[in-house]
């Protein structure tokens, strides 16, 4: 059965590259090309015999795209994106690569999708939210949102992660760091934010970084007294030149 094959190509697939990850430097690049050549011609006979599996085309195309080959995988996720309009995995990597194609307006489309398609992971959000961000000038020039619609999605979007994925200390950075990235923040809200994440801290060197965001967050704020008790509480030494760069935003009065 062809559910049966691409399940078995699939898992030796996942193995291969999670091993790949693991070796690191250690790694054997010609080992792993003979490998993957092998997996990818599994692929191609699977293909052949079931020319209309959409999963098959899908899961091949993930693979290209893993291996640094964007347009063969972009090729097979269209051809499995034709068969099955309902995949979210195929949206979401077809919005990947209309991105690094320099094609946001594009890819947003297909990010959007994969949310509509599956709302609860947490991935789709936030490189919707990075999409929105990183070409925020080609979406206002084009008429795409206002500013304050922009703002909106985009922060959503970091937000919407994080409370999908409170473990995934990335995203709740990113949400947290997408205060500065609004017109009109909410600074009260930042705050509450970066102190989330500074009870979340493992070492004194990430419990420090947050202090600093929530310095500069009050310094924003214009409560310099406060912003200067807590830039007295960072001692560790790799963060002191941010440190300075903080007080030396504080009036003269506040720094004392």
């Amino acid at each position: 059965m062809p559910e049966r094959a691409l399940k078995q190509i699939a898992g030796r697939q996942k193995l291969l590259l999670d091993q790949a990850a693991k070796q690191g430097d250690k790694l054997d690049s010609e080992s792993l090309r003979v490998q993957l050549q092998e997996i990818c011609h599994d692929y191609e006979i699977l293909l052949h015999d079931s020319p209309k599996f959409a999963a098959a085309y899908a899961a091949y195309g993930y693979l290209l795209g893993k291996v640094d080959m964007p347009k063969e995988a972009a090729a097979m996720l269209l051809k499995a994106n034709a068969l099955d309009p309902d995949i979210p995995l195929v949206k979401n990597q077809l919005g990947n690569y209309l991105a690094e194609d320099g094609r946001p307006l594009e890819a947003v489309n297909y990010y959007v999708a994969a949310i509509k398609l599956d709302p609860n992971e947490p991935l789709y959000h936030y490189q919707l939210g990075t999409l929105l961000y990183e070409a925020r000038d080609d979406f206002l020039k084009k008429g795409v949102y206002t500013r304050p619609q922009l703002d909106e999605a985009m922060h959503n979007a970091f937000q919407k992660a994080t409370e999908l994925a409170p473990d995934r200390i990335e995203f709740s950075y990113r949400y947290a760091e997408s205060f500065y990235d609004l017109e009109k923040p909410d600074w009260d809200e930042a705050l509450k934010a970066w102190a989330a994440l500074e009870a979340r801290a493992k070492t004194p060197a990430e419990r420090e970084t947050m202090r600093l965001q929530a310095a500069n967050v009050l310094i924003k704020q214009g409560r310099f007294d406060h912003a200067r008790l807590l830039l007295s509480l960072v001692t560790e030494p790799g963060l002191q030149g941010q440190k300075q760069k903080l007080v030396a935003q504080l009036p003269e009065n506040a720094k004392k």
